[in-house]
């Protein structure tokens, strides 16, 4: 490609307000995988809320990372109930699961229980209280290890180690989860989703941790 085949247009930093950064980089930033995690309330309600600004960051020991914005100026539940005990749940969204992962994303009242609310069937944890969402092919308990605030003080880093994991048998063979069996579901801008469409492979050119997915394995 080349670059006559494209004309910009540029933003400086002096046009990006919080709305027009927002705008643009979760339609630049894609597709984006969801968390959708599970914490507890106060009143030892189980909320339930879904975030696409969010990514593993370390892999020794596992940990994921995941941005909470607050919302017109005020902390969400999910933020206060995991800095008040440490501990959530990630769930992989699936295709099964993108329809109540979805209404779980409404402005509820602070404390409502999105489980109760929408009748989301749920699954004890082993190492962490909130529980873990049935029917989705993947679960990890996580560990807050350190949330740092970002920016102007509109986003904060909540960064959890993952302590366990559930894996379903339909996604992992005890050696390596197919990442297609998942289904997993992928946020864009707007009030659009993805699925994982066309999955291209291409020989790996270095050796990951494990050797997973270089040129000498299936």
């Amino acid at each position: 490609m080349s670059s006559s085949e494209h004309s910009y247009t540029y933003l400086g930093r002096e046009s990006l307000d919080t709305e027009t950064s927002y705008r643009l980089l979760v339609g630049c930033v894609v597709p984006r995988p969801i968390a959708w995690i599970s914490t507890l309330n106060p009143d030892g309600s189980v909320n339930l809320a879904p975030f696409s600004s969010y990514n593993y960051v370390a892999t020794s020991p596992p940990m994921l990372a995941v941005n909470i914005a607050t919302r017109e100026g005020e902390n969400k539940d999910t933020a206060i109930n995991i800095s008040a005990n440490g501990e959530f749940v990630v769930n992989v969204v699936d295709e099964a699961s993108m329809e109540a992962m979805h209404k779980s994303a409404a402005n509820y009242p602070r404390g409502t229980s999105e489980a109760t609310a929408l009748d989301i069937p749920l699954l004890p944890s082993r190492a962490v209280a909130p529980p873990r969402i049935a029917g989705t092919p993947v679960q990890m308990e996580c560990r807050l290890d350190q949330k740092v605030v970002l920016g102007r003080g509109v986003n904060t880093l909540y960064i959890g180690e993952v302590i366990a994991f559930h894996l379903s048998d339909q996604v992992y063979d005890g050696h390596r989860v197919d990442s297609s069996r998942i289904r997993p579901v992928a946020r864009l801008g707007g009030p659009f989703y993805s699925t994982l469409g066309e999955i291209i492979r291409k020989p790996m050119l270095q050796r990951p941790p494990g050797g997973e997915g270089s040129i000498d394995q299936s």
